[in-house]
């Protein structure tokens, strides 16, 4: 490949560029045979920098294809994990490193790619020696410092791809400016991936910060000022914080984006281009995504120099069919919540997380599920950023086995253990459905997807299906009494709409502690009376006015003051202030609880009354019966 030129301005970089395809299976397990099985060039100028390809395989697009959407693929493939380790295996134990990435027994392991011993001791301590399909494309590319275009589905080991060579990459101790920064569309993947990465770099003393919204921005601010090495954030945070000048990007060396889709998805694409105009030119920039829509060809012709293109997909498409059981009925929207019950009283059920559209269905559903038994919890883009967090450690920990999560809020979310989905409604087109359905039946692993819909969901179901090709257009018209659903799921024939008591296991989700700012610890209380504390401490002032008078009691001090205006008198700070008080005369509290309150007085037909006279007139007034 030829060498990374450094003297090109981003103009030319763009018309001199060239890619390289490389395609791997899961099939592809010869050692003796090079794991690229298929490697295609694609040379070639165009007066606009796109590329004339020569031979292009009609099944291996490269960087001008139109993407994985072409119908000669499946985009079940792309969204599903490949074939794995089994699961009495084990010689690789789940970690959050490890945790759905599948692994082959012959694969490479990473110390033959010159990786520093370091991180080699830091994956061996969580159970990691192999590389998986992508790593083993990307991390030879990677290390030797070129562009790179990965094109994997989440869960398939892209963390760490990209993150040991930017790992490698670091130099400490630095002097506190970034020297790598990992962009993610959501909150949950940047936690995921910053802890991932920090448990891999923890014996280089390399410092990372997560930097995302939802969150205070002065801890973000006080550890850039401190120094860090490696930053992962969402776009909007990190060009806050970068047009702030409170993180400076002019000395990164490794850029990536991770899930490039997805960001193009959330309209990131624009705050995308806006950080990447302020790193340096001299870069490696590595992009990861699931497909390759237009605007992320694009965008990777503009800012990535002579990238390799590398896919990890499966060859065999109906592997994927035979390890998650899909099942689709037609239900109605008032009997959704009794069926969802009872489907989640399967035997032998793990984790489950049940899809919605909208964040009002996610929150009254998670909420009629927990008056009915079951320990749920709840992502939503309505929840704060510490609850989300709290719902995700409680999920992952087993204290809660049913999340409820819309589709914004569950993008990145990676947890290991999920046997059951939900589709409580019908989802917006293939690639959510896609999407949705690989939370489960991962490395190897077998899931259950089930998918409700409703009549007027009919339609969008019906494109799904032709879509996917499923070959389930119309699905059975279900209750959840009726009895092929007890059938097809396994579910008790005792099973009712509630949890029985002995089965309520869980812990739940109260039980998770949160880092929310508890609001009854807060004791500032705003008041038209006092300051911020209330009468808990005394004000200057107040001091001052007990020394002028001597005789007022305990309870005259805690009496709180009343602000009087007379006629004629004008009071102002300062030693105005001082005589006004000293020229008053001076009462105790017992002459002014004596003192009467002055009758307020009303004119009627000319006559000036009091109110005591209105009040004895009032009963003989012919007018007023």
């Amino acid at each position: 490949m030829e060498a990374r030129s450094s003297g090109l301005s981003r103009a030319g970089r763009a018309g001199t560029r060239e890619a390289i395809t490389l395609t791997v299976s899961n099939h592809d397990t010869d050692t003796d045979t090079p794991r690229a099985a298929d490697v295609i060039h694609e040379h070639g100028t165009h007066e606009h920098g796109t590329h004339e390809h020569s031979s292009p395989a009609p099944d291996s697009p490269g960087l001008d294809s139109p993407g994985l959407d072409s119908p000669g693929l499946d985009p079940v493939a792309l969204e599903h994990s490949e074939a794995g380790i089994d699961d009495a295996d084990t010689s690789h134990p789940l970690h959050p490193l490890t945790a759905n990435a599948p692994a082959h027994a012959d694969s490479p392991r990473f110390a033959d790619f010159n990786v520093r011993p370091e991180i080699i001791q830091a994956l061996a301590e969580a159970g990691i020696e192999r590389t998986f399909a992508i790593q083993e494309l990307t991390l030879p590319l990677a290390l030797a410092g070129d562009d790179v275009i990965g094109q994997a589905r989440t869960g398939t080991g892209k963390t760490l791809a990209f993150g040991v060579p930017l790992l490698e990459r670091i130099t400490t101790p630095g002097d506190g400016t970034p020297q790598a920064l990992v962009v993610v569309p959501t909150r949950e993947l940047c936690l995921q991936v910053t802890h991932d990465l920090t448990d891999a770099g923890k014996y280089l003393g390399i410092r990372v910060l997560a930097v995302y919204g939802g969150r205070p921005y002065e801890p973000q601010i006080q550890a850039l000022r401190k120094g860090v090495d490696l930053v992962i954030g969402t776009p909007g945070r990190l060009l806050d914080l970068a047009e702030q000048r409170h993180l400076v990007l002019g000395k990164v060396r490794g850029l990536v984006l991770d899930e490039a889709d997805e960001m193009l998805d959330l309209g990131f694409l624009p705050d995308i281009e806006r950080i990447m105009d302020m790193v340096p030119e001299q870069r490696q920039t590595m992009l990861f995504s699931a497909t390759m829509p237009g605007p992320i060809i694009t965008l990777a012709r503009t800012f990535l120099n002579r990238p390799t293109h590398v896919r990890a997909e499966e060859t065999d498409a109906g592997a994927v069919h035979e390890r998650t059981k899909q099942f689709v009925y037609r239900a109605h929207a008032l009997d959704k919540v009794e069926l969802v019950a009872r489907a989640l009283q399967i035997e032998d059920r793990g984790l489950a997380m049940v899809f919605m559209r909208t964040k009002r269905t996610a929150q009254k559903v998670a909420d009629e599920l927990t008056e009915r038994g079951f320990a749920v919890a709840a992502v939503h883009g309505d929840l704060g950023q510490g609850a989300r967090e709290q719902a995700l450690r409680a999920f992952r920990s087993g204290k809660v086995d049913v999340l409820v999560a819309t589709d914004v809020a569950a993008r990145g979310i990676d947890v290991d253990g999920v046997t059951h989905v939900i589709n409580y409604q019908c989802p917006e087109d293939e690639k959510t459905y896609v999407h949705r359905i690989g939370r489960t039946g991962r490395a190897g692993r077998t899931g259950v997807a089930i998918t409700l819909v409703d009549w007027d969901e009919e339609p969008r179901w019906q494109a799904i299906d032709q879509a996917l090709n499923l070959g389930i257009p119309e699905p059975v018209e279900t209750y959840s009494t009726s009895e092929h659903l007890r059938t097809d799921l396994g579910i008790p024939e005792d099973a009712t709409g509630r949890l029985p008591l002995s089965k309520r296991t869980r812990s739940g989700l109260a039980s998770e502690p949160s880092d929310e700012p508890d609001a009854r610890q807060r004791k500032r209380r705003r008041t038209r009376r006092g300051g911020g504390d209330g009468a808990a401490e005394p004000t200057a002032s107040t001091e001052s006015g007990a020394t002028g008078a001597t005789g007022e009691t305990a309870a005259s001090e805690s009496r709180p003051r009343r602000r009087r205006r007379r006629r004629g008198e004008v009071v102002s700070g300062g030693e105005g202030a001082a005589e006004a008080a000293t020229a008053r005369p001076e009462t105790t509290a017992d002459e002014g609880e004596e003192r009467p309150r002055r009758q307020r007085r009303r004119r009627r037909a000319g006559v000036e009354v009091s109110k005591a006279e209105v009040g004895q007139e009032r009963p003989g007034d012919e007018t007023s019966q």
